[in-house]
């Protein structure tokens, strides 16, 4: 017996058995307890992945609650009962500008009002023709996720012929983020189009759409065809002649030929032309055209 009283067993202490599970399914046999228990069968703790910055629509309706580093919404989802609509691929027709979900809320959209526009699952931000998109930045939001729209422009590829990219300048030092932009753009071989306010990026967007199937001579400037019109065309390509100046030369010295023979001190005599546009002129009419290499 011990010192409590307890009667102990005769013959030598038993000894204890334990059971090391070397396998997941492995289970210890009867009447034995398991010295350690297998960290296979217990629940893995998965790593969340970091929340992708939040579009520029829903940046400008709520702004950056926690500043740069803050976590950011993946997206704006669909409203209740709303589905986008199938947007057509590159080469089918549409009367209307087709918006990606992510453009929703987007203050530019308020001011799309001569196109139509709607709602359709795309991949750049607006198609607004059959080879044509644009994708839109905010260079402010630009400055608080610089990796944005690179990751946009890789995911676009080569899907449209006419890539835009329409920024709007609402900082108030863009020249160096502007510089990297443009770079930017004509390694991916896009056009830089910018805006200073959602009004004028708005306007941006009508004109692609409005143009899409015009003949391209609506966007080239047009030549009069007379002499007269022609000749001042040519006088104020040079720096501080205007049309004024060009119509005091015509009606001075009349015809271009007598012009050309003309001396500084001659076209300096004319009205309103004085002796540092006299100079400038002299200069363009007498230098040759190509300039030989000294």
């Amino acid at each position: 017996m011990d010192e409590e009283g307890v009667r102990q067993p005769s013959g030598p202490p038993t000894r204890k058995k334990f059971f090391i599970p070397l396998g997941e399914d492995e289970a210890p046999p009867a009447g034995v307890k398991p010295l350690f228990k297998s960290t296979w069968s217990l629940p893995t703790v998965e790593a969340s992945p970091q929340a992708a910055p939040q579009t520029y629509a829903e940046y400008a309706i709520s702004g950056p609650p926690g500043g740069a580093g803050a976590p950011h919404p993946t997206g704006p989802e669909p409203l209740a009962g709303e589905t986008p609509n199938q947007a057509p691929k590159p080469g089918a027709k549409s009367s209307s500008i087709i918006v990606s979900p992510r453009q929703r809320g987007n203050p530019v959209l308020k001011f799309v009002r001569n196109v139509p526009w709607e709602f359709g699952d795309v991949l750049p931000d607006y198609v607004l023709g059959q080879s044509t998109c644009a994708l839109f930045l905010s260079l402010r939001y630009h400055n608080l996720h610089p990796d944005y729209i690179h990751e946009r422009l890789q995911s676009l590829g080569k899907s449209f012929a006419l890539r835009v990219l329409l920024i709007q300048v609402d900082v108030k030092d863009p020249q160096q983020a502007l510089k990297e932009l443009a770079k930017m753009c004509i390694l991916a071989d896009c056009t830089l189009v910018l805006a200073w306010s959602p009004e004028e990026a708005g306007r941006y967007l009508e004109t692609y759409k409005a143009y899409e199937q015009k003949p391209a001579d609506l966007l080239m400037e047009k030549l009069e065809q007379d002499f007269v019109s022609r000749v001042t065309e040519c006088l104020t390509t040079v720096k501080s002649v205007n049309k004024t100046d060009s119509q005091t030369l015509l009606t001075t010295f009349g015809s271009l030929e007598q012009l050309m023979a003309a001396s500084r001190e001659d076209l300096a005599l004319c009205p309103g032309l004085g002796p540092q546009k006299a100079r400038r002129l002299f200069d363009v009419l007498h230098e040759p055209f190509l300039k030989v290499p000294r």
